[in-house]
């Protein structure tokens, strides 16, 4: 082996020691980052600093997500069933909102004559509140899953597309002309060119979709449900419980955080070509 390689071999060491050192470090400092925010929410209400009645501590807020795994009381349903019931909401959306969206801002990036085919449709629906469909939504499909999970489908629906469609129209054109060159027809350049280029700006767009869709959760599941995070942190607001509302609102940043990361996850995967 000679010099150059040996160089070359402690340069990627280094690198890998390094990278692993700032991975390390940027987990430290958001344990630390968690652990302050939770002890001067914890003193402020210790110190009656804030009424207790509007902010309860985070012990009792542990307590009664112990309590609230095998006892229904006060909503009704215990806190399992709540999540699940919530996830079924918002995946049903989500994942809809995904599969009907991305396609459809892909092929509107790509395709000018469809673009302006659907153009105006889009823009007609893009501005309009997710909540605003709740009335017409209970006369077209009643209060059940479906009703809730089309609420936040249109949530989720507008961030997929848009981010799609921006992503495929920044696709470089030097990289369209050399599949071109090589003889690929235009769908070609399509699936081999514009949507590997699109899919940062996709996955982009899919990770603000799931932040709408739980901010659309405790608005979809006011249609009569019985159960679900949103409906829980509802009968709180109703029974004065805020450390049941507290309860609920944790719940779902903590999934939110968990779905987040299976995305980011999932978008390693996808764009690890890019890293190599």
């Amino acid at each position: 082996m000679n010099n150059a390689e040996m160089t070359n071999q402690q340069l990627v060491s280094r690198a890998k020691a390094e990278h692993r050192r700032l991975r390390y470090r940027d987990a430290m400092l958001s344990v630390i980052g968690i652990l302050l925010f939770l002890m001067i929410w914890e003193a402020l209400v210790m110190l009656n600093i804030v009424d207790s009645r509007k902010l309860c501590g985070v012990l009792e807020v542990f307590k009664l997500f112990i309590v609230k795994l095998s006892d229904p009381t006060p909503d009704g349903a215990v806190l399992t069933v709540n999540i699940w019931s919530s996830l079924q909401v918002v995946l049903t959306g989500y994942l809809l909102a995904i599969v009907i969206g991305i396609p459809l801002g892909w092929l509107m990036g790509w395709y000018r004559g469809f673009d302006a085919f659907m153009r105006p449709i889009f823009e007609i629906i893009r501005p309009i509140p997710p909540v605003s469909w709740i009335p017409l939504t209970i006369v077209w499909m009643g209060v059940g899953l479906t009703s809730k999970a089309f609420i936040v489908f249109f949530s989720a629906f507008v961030p997929c597309l848009i981010n799609s469609y921006t992503g495929i129209r920044q696709t470089k054109e030097v990289l369209i002309n050399v599949g071109r060159t090589f003889g690929a027809s235009n769908f070609t350049c399509f699936l081999r060119v514009g949507i590997p280029s699109s899919m940062t700006m996709t996955f982009a767009g899919i990770k603000v979709a799931i932040g709408n869709a739980w901010a659309t959760l405790v608005a979809a599941e006011m249609l009569a449900a019985s159960s679900g995070l949103g409906f829980m942190i509802l009968m709180g607001r109703s029974y004065g419980r805020v450390d049941l509302i507290i309860l609920g609102i944790v719940v779902i940043g903590v999934i939110g955080v968990i779905i987040s990361a299976l995305i980011g996850a999932c978008e390693n995967l996808v764009l690890r070509w890019k890293k190599a």
